[in-house]
């Protein structure tokens, strides 16, 4: 007969064996952290991120140079529950087409992590927030603008030109640097001509930068039947129009010297060099196009993001010196 006695097994006052409620404890506080990922993921905290590094420079021209620093933080965190609204209000509208997308399938509608109606009321939840936020704490303009910017990305672009038209890009440009806008209007009340340049600069710069990334998955908007332009026209034109629209892209931060008080030769310089490259970038991806080499449109994607926090950084440091 074997000396070995058995331990007995902790339990719970409920009798239930100890390791048990721990692994059930670990399991639920596991599942738990996977939904709030999940619900962050629905605001695309990457494209948030993008929009924020706009609007933060052009809140210090506006200023004239640091300004407010809770004027930044309101329209930091109005302007990211504002994004986020959209992007999870897009997630809900466009859930259909997700599923299709090698590079959407995985986001929360599609894998069921979230359910539709959850996604809804989360967006409509920020939007609300966002919202009232900036009207509590900025003005009716600003205000105006960050509804606008909800209502037009979801509505008018996901709901209606993303299916539609070709055209979709260039058209969803509005919303995309409306953050522009709205940083200016919170600082001043008003729009000047040199935030409808950097409004400008940011508009142009979303053709290049989208296009080459529709070109990289253009298999999958053709599955999911979205008319988007690398879809439906030839490379030539496509990239013809990311050329057109990379040399525009520079000619607006160009005009955006002179027209913004307060920009001088860091800002000058930063946007000669840097839009340069941008648009040896562009025609670079054409010339690959017309030799019938391999196109590599991250290339030119990864690079406009980069171009677009560098200039925006020059106008951070010339609106503080």
């Amino acid at each position: 007969m074997s000396t070995i006695t058995e331990r007995p097994v902790a339990t719970s006052p409920a009798g239930a064996p100890v390791a048990e409620l721990a692994a059930g404890s670990t399991s639920r506080g596991r599942d738990f952290g996977a939904v709030v990922r999940a619900y962050v993921s629905l605001t695309k905290p990457r494209i948030v991120e993008l929009l924020l590094i706009t609007t933060v420079p052009a809140m210090m021209l506006a200023a004239q140079g640091l300004g407010s620093l809770w004027l930044i933080v309101v329209v930091l965190v109005g302007g990211s529950l504002s994004a986020g609204a959209a992007n999870a209000l897009n997630c809900y509208i466009d859930r259909d087409i997700d599923q299709l997308m090698r590079r959407t399938k995985r986001r929360p509608l599609p894998t069921h992590t979230v359910a539709p109606r959850s996604a809804l009321i989360f967006g409509l939840t920020l939007g609300v927030l966002s919202v009232s936020l900036m009207a509590v704490f900025t003005n009716w303009l600003a205000t105006a603008l960050t509804l606008g910017a909800i209502v037009y990305y979801d509505l008018v672009y996901t709901k209606w030109l993303k299916r539609t038209t070709s055209q979709n890009t260039f058209w969803g440009g509005i919303c995309g640097a409306a953050p522009v806008l709205i940083g200016w209007a919170a600082v001043t009340g008003s729009l000047s001509p040199a935030g409808w340049a950097l409004f400008a600069v940011v508009f142009f710069w979303q053709m290049p930068h989208f296009y080459a990334l529709a070109i990289k998955y253009k298999d999958d908007y053709a599955r999911a039947g979205i008319p988007m332009l690398p879809v439906v026209a030839s490379m030539r034109r496509v990239n013809l129009e990311i050329v057109l629209f990379a040399w525009l892209t520079v000619a607006a931060s160009l005009a955006a010297w002179p027209l913004g008080e307060g920009l001088g030769p860091v800002y000058g310089i930063t946007a000669v060099v840097s839009g340069a490259i941008f648009v040896l970038e562009a025609h670079r991806l054409q010339g690959r196009s017309r030799r019938g080499e391999p196109l590599k449109p991250m290339r030119l994607f990864h690079w406009s993001t980069t171009y677009l926090t560098i200039l925006f950084v020059a106008v951070a440091l010339d609106a503080l010196v």
